[in-house]
């Protein structure tokens, strides 16, 4: 061997010794949760004393829990009910999973392997925490902070074991962003598209969601319909839903946040800038998220032209009038009609208290419903007399096409008694 080619082979041993160091000391795999739980599990399945289940499930697991545990059961709102529930109901199912969860530590050199590859795509990475943790049955994975949290219960499920690497990819791309909470639909979607579309790149082998397969094929129907709904302030069916929807797959904003990375990405001459672009985006910037998504060439239009679009084609409350239709000389009897300027959707509705808060909150005692054609809504309200009341109707009132109602304020005061 000649010195060039010697120094050479030096230098990549080097660095490939220096890679594989960093994602020791910077993968921190914690799995102690597992442990607890399967021991709060087995005292818990050896009794019918509901007392007794409580105080080993508190004491053996909640108690013990790691700092990530106690951020999932925080981000899943997890009760220790549920917990009870879940163990002394789906014992066959916990029996199942049992032996994948005990070797969860098995996977943490293929995963330090893929988070090095991460390292490699985004040389900004920053250390994150993996923590292996259990729930009940609402997220096989999230953020929390620079914390990487595995719902065990449900990732660890035979049918998900083979996604359990690209799942720890993905939820450890959530970390280096700036947030995991969009403003809207579409900031939303953006940020979970990149954390899909990173994570492919690093696995090198395509996302198994099946929103993806399906968008590929869909293409121009989901970009229609998601145009619509874009700037709404909810998710809608698009994310983290089973609702129905007329493409009959859940989960499709995935497939359009990885649409416009992928656009992006292939549009970029340098790869390395682009993927640091798109994990470092302001995704509630509304003007850099605007320019990330003009520059993919997703949409036919701006976002600009779509938001005006958007806000003209919103419902609005053309009036909310109301009628006495009782005295019952401490409290009168209103009934509201609100008649909206397009149909609504009769399966949604929410209200909210107005700018006097809930001491002046008008409190509807009956939703009388919508009319047929979904154009009008009642309700009826109890109120006392010689008082200022407001409610406003919120934006889950919704068009046929899944665009949000501007909030529309009540604000009425009823007569002397």
């Amino acid at each position: 061997m000649d010195m060039n080619r010697a120094i050479l082979f030096a230098t990549l041993l080097c660095a490939s010794i220096t890679q594989n160091l960093w994602a020791q000391r910077t993968v921190n795999l914690i799995t102690t949760d597992l442990d607890h739980f399967w021991q709060a599990y087995d005292k818990i399945s050896s009794t019918k004393d509901t007392s007794l289940q409580y105080n080993y499930l508190k004491n053996l697991f909640l108690e013990k829990g790691t700092p990530g545990q106690k951020a999932m059961i925080q981000a899943r709102n997890y009760t220790p009910k549920e917990y009870l529930d879940a163990i002394t109901q789906k014992q066959t199912y916990f029996n199942s999973i049992r032996s994948n969860t005990l070797k969860a530590k098995d996977y943490a050199k293929a995963i330090a392997l893929k988070i090095n590859k991460l390292k490699q795509l985004y040389p900004a990475l920053k250390p994150a925490e993996i923590y292996f943790t259990v729930g009940a049955f609402r997220s096989g994975g999230t953020t929390m902070g620079k914390m990487v949290l595995i719902g065990s219960e449900i990732a660890m499920a035979q049918e998900h074991l083979d996604n359990l690497v690209f799942t720890n990819i993905h939820e450890y791309v959530h970390t280096q962003q700036k947030t995991n909470i969009g403003d809207n639909l579409l900031a939303q979607c953006v940020l979970e598209g990149v954390a899909e579309f990173v994570s492919e790149k690093v696995m090198a082998i395509p996302s198994t969601l099946p929103a993806l397969a399906y968008g590929k094929a869909h293409n121009e129907s989901i970009k229609q319909a998601f145009a619509l709904q874009m700037f709404n302030t909810g998710n809608g069916f698009w994310l983290y839903s089973n609702a129905e929807n007329q493409f009959g797959i859940r989960d499709l904003g995935y497939y359009v946040g990885y649409a416009i990375a992928d656009q992006y990405y292939t549009k970029a001459k340098d790869k390395t800038k682009a993927i640091s672009e798109m994990i470092e985006l302001d995704y509630n910037n509304i003007e850099a998220l605007a320019t990330y998504v003009d520059q993919s060439g997703y949409f036919d239009q701006t976002v600009k032209q779509l938001k005006d679009g958007y806000e003209k084609s919103r419902p609005f409350v053309v009036s909310a009038t109301p009628e006495e239709i009782a005295d019952l000389g401490d409290t009168l009897n209103y009934k509201f009609k609100v008649v909206f300027s397009k149909p609504m959707d009769r399966r949604f509705r929410n209200f909210d208290f107005g700018p006097l808060g809930k001491e002046n909150a008008m409190f509807i005692k009956n939703f009388i419903g919508f009319s047929a054609d979904g154009v009008t809504a009642e309700f009826d309200v109890q109120l006392k007399p010689n008082r200022q009341y407001q409610i406003v109707l919120g934006e889950s009132f919704r068009d046929l096409n899944g665009v949000k109602i501007k909030p529309y304020l009540i604000d009425f005061k009823t007569r002397d008694k």
